[in-house]
């Protein structure tokens, strides 16, 4: 009996492949208006557009993982073809999806871009489609990773982040501040969705260290010189460096490489 557990239990592995595109089966609802999904629990507000034209999404917890899905990029593809296009669209996750009879709500604008030419119409009266997906790489080509000072920091006292143009496909994890120069580190904690925070803020300009996933392991990532001693709140600074690693996952089936 011990032995054909230990086979029916290696079978179950051995039937998960190492993917960095896993396809997933789901249906799809949609938000009339797209500042329901910029106003979400990311907390992007309306940088949120930027991020992929108003082609945006909130997806259940199991994507949305407690604020580290945010800014995550997926490509879907609705299944009904009489309606829609074969190449689907590319969204980016900003929102929170509480509704568990489908794992994306889309923006309307993401879903009527899945129609053919002149279907728009028909497939917002559906409501609800059928749709494969599966996670791809976030490209913002020549812009890197970008770091925004929240309003609600207070110098010298507290100061929240968040960051946006993440490319690659991972997750931030850990984020640490330290002064430029500084190896004294002040670790930051998940506010909510992509804004970190601390009320231990080293004075002088700062820099930023992180922990994403990649492949199947974690990495450090490094920012040496991000933001300015005098440091100012609703503003953007450029990081200097972008994210490209791939993070691996196990299962079945890996996309085939038939759509992109």
């Amino acid at each position: 009996m011990a032995l054909f557990l230990c086979f029916f239990f290696f079978l179950i592995v051995s039937t998960a492949a190492d993917c960095d595109r896993c396809l997933h089966q789901t249906k799809a609802a949609y938000f009339s208006k797209a500042s329901a999904l910029s106003a979400g629990a990311c907390g992007y507000g309306s940088l949120a557009l930027d991020l992929s034209g108003g082609h945006l999404a909130a997806g259940v917890p199991s994507l949305y993982k407690n604020g580290a899905g945010c800014g995550a990029c997926f490509q879907l593809r609705c299944k009904n073809t009489n309606l829609c296009s074969k190449g689907g669209i590319r969204v980016t996750l900003t929102d929170l999806n509480h509704n568990n009879q489908t794992d994306f709500v889309l923006s309307s604008r993401a879903l009527t871009a899945m129609a053919k030419k002149g279907m728009e119409q028909q497939i917002l009266k559906l409501g609800i489609v059928d749709v494969e997906y599966k996670r791809v790489p976030c490209d913002y080509k020549n812009q890197n990773l970008a770091v925004r000072v929240e309003e609600s920091s207070k110098k010298p006292n507290y100061l929240a982040i968040k960051f946006l143009y993440q490319g690659g496909q991972t997750e931030i994890e850990d984020v640490d501040v330290a002064q430029v120069g500084s190896s004294n580190w002040s670790f930051m904690s998940r506010n909510h969705g992509a804004v970190w925070d601390t009320s231990r803020v080293p004075s002088g300009p700062l820099q930023f260290r992180m922990v994403v996933t990649a492949g199947y392991d974690g990495k450090w990532i490094w920012a040496k010189n991000v933001l300015p001693a005098d440091w100012k709140g609703g503003v953007v600074y450029d990081s200097g460096i972008q994210i490209s690693d791939i993070a691996q996952d196990g299962c079945s089936p890996c996309d085939d490489g038939s759509w992109l």
